[in-house]
């Protein structure tokens, strides 16, 4: 497993350690810019694939042409590399398996329907599901240890998640279950947790199609140097993109549309070198969340998530726009989000971050600037450290949370401005600020702000009044 070096930055902060102080932002930013330059970028020989050439036929369900999409992949990866393409035309589809130094590459008008029935996603294998290490259900597109990788192109990847298919599973009446179906709450879930809550070794992790545990649709573990770049993504059963353990990887110019439970578009878990860029989403849950392992599985390895950089995204629905946590037991340190555009009455909030002492970890150096908001419904920024108190975990484990810092942002409709939910002793949300910023017709007239010490608002208006 790759372990990730880590760098001191420090920009900032105090006059003395009592109070939190402006941010020179265009520092932090050029920050950004130097890790900008360190992520490789993918590269690939003139060397075309047709999966055609392999035997995938179009437009016939009764005969999924994964294993000719398995041997283009495979060849092509076996002959130095290049681009696997997938033309025009509808293609169904079972699991999918990048290799080193291939581009799967969807045409115009191409597109990859993956079947649902979920034994064709067994035999298992290691992934991570909600932050816990298991063998589960294999994504839908899956790539293991695996460099110089991508997915490209202007077609569409469905994942054919529904009311009928795979969204069930989680258990929900408004999701289509029923009683007698295959769900995670009939105690798959409550399993795979307490796996990890008695550090029961992950190779006896074996999920089950039973267990009603739904697959990722695009998951990359432990591998670096990879590409997500203008395809379109839609109806995964579970998170879109989740990289694991993963360094130097591009999302750009990507369409998310997952209405789904569980939806998440973009979560990085354990990841170093991220850029996120150009990309829209409209999900079901996280448009972006970064993560870095639950609990005593996060503990465990020790990697943070680090180095993100997310801008000129727009973000509709969602229960937050850009997010950290809940799974980030690992810690966090370094997000950069610029010049981003969200709006929708069903965004709760814009930049969250939610954890508790089940989780503990250190985030650390969050950087926002320029974002335009039409409404959301809950929070500009909301900080929580009291997220599902009612989990069934080992406690006493304390997370801290410190130099997070929003700069020019405009929020035209939310019930509050920012509101930080720390725990009892205010030592553990500090050198917190925002300025030169406007929300307004903010419903509850103002912040809440609980636990919390160091937090500065400064030039800060809500509902056309500067805040003292």
């Amino acid at each position: 497993m790759m372990k990730f070096t880590s760098f001191t930055f420090i920009v900032m902060f105090y006059i003395g350690s009592s109070f939190a102080q402006t941010v020179d932002f265009d520092k932090a930013f050029e920050e950004s810019k130097r890790i900008e330059k360190e992520i490789k970028r993918t590269d690939f020989p003139k060397r075309d694939y047709s999966i055609t050439d392999f035997g995938a036929i179009p437009h016939q369900q009764e005969t999924p042409c994964h294993e000719a999409i398995n041997q283009a992949i495979l060849d092509c990866s076996l002959g130095g590399g290049g681009r696997v393409i997938v033309p025009k035309g509808v293609f169904y589809t079972g699991p999918i398996t990048l290799k080193s130094n291939v581009n799967l590459h969807l045409e115009e008008e191409a597109e990859l329907k993956f079947l649902t029935d979920q034994h064709l996603y067994f035999p298992a294998v290691i992934t991570r599901w909600e932050g816990v290490d298991c063998y589960n259900a294999r994504p839908l597109i899956y790539a293991h240890g695996e460099r110089n990788i991508a997915i490209t192109g202007k077609g569409t990847i469905d994942g054919q998640g529904s009311k009928e298919a795979w969204w069930p599973m989680c258990g929900a009446p408004r999701y289509g279950w029923e009683e007698g179906m295959v769900a995670q709450r009939n105690g798959g879930r409550d399993k795979l947790l307490m796996y990890a809550e008695t550090s029961t070794p992950i190779y006896l992790r074996q999920m089950t199609p039973e267990d009603g545990l739904r697959p990722q649709l695009i998951n990359f573990y432990a591998c670096n140097t990879v590409l997500i770049e203008d395809v379109t993504l839609l109806n995964s059963p579970f998170w879109v993109i989740h990289p694991i353990f993963c360094e130097d990887v591009i999302v750009r110019g990507v369409n998310i549309f997952n209405r789904g439970p569980n939806g998440d578009g973009c979560d990085p878990e354990s990841c170093k070198n991220v850029l996120i860029e150009n990309c829209i989403f409209d999900t079901g849950d996280d448009c972006i969340a970064i993560k870095s392992g639950r609990n005593m599985d996060g503990r465990k390895w020790n990697i943070p998530s680090e180095n993100i950089i997310v801008r000129n995204c727009k973000m509709a629905n969602g229960h937050g726009g850009v997010v950290i946590g809940s799974e980030i037991s690992g810690g966090y340190r370094n997000l950069f989000v610029e010049d981003c555009q969200m709006d929708s009455p069903e965004l709760d909030r814009v930049i969250r971050i939610k954890t508790s002492t089940c989780r503990g970890g250190l985030i650390e150096n969050v950087y926002v600037r320029n974002i335009t908001v039409g409404q959301c419904k809950e929070a500009v920024l909301r900080i929580n450290l009291q997220y599902e108190n009612r989990e069934l975990c080992n406690r006493g484990f304390t997370p801290t949370v410190r130099n997070v810092h929003l700069k020019n942002i405009t929020c035209e409709k939310s019930q509050y401005g920012v509101r930080i939910i720390g725990l009892d002793d205010d030592q553990y949300v500090y050198n917190v600020s925002v300025e030169d910023s406007h929300f307004n017709n903010v419903a509850k007239d103002g912040n809440d702000i609980q636990g919390a010490k160091d937090v500065l608002l400064k030039n800060l208006y809500i509902n056309g009044k500067l805040v003292d």
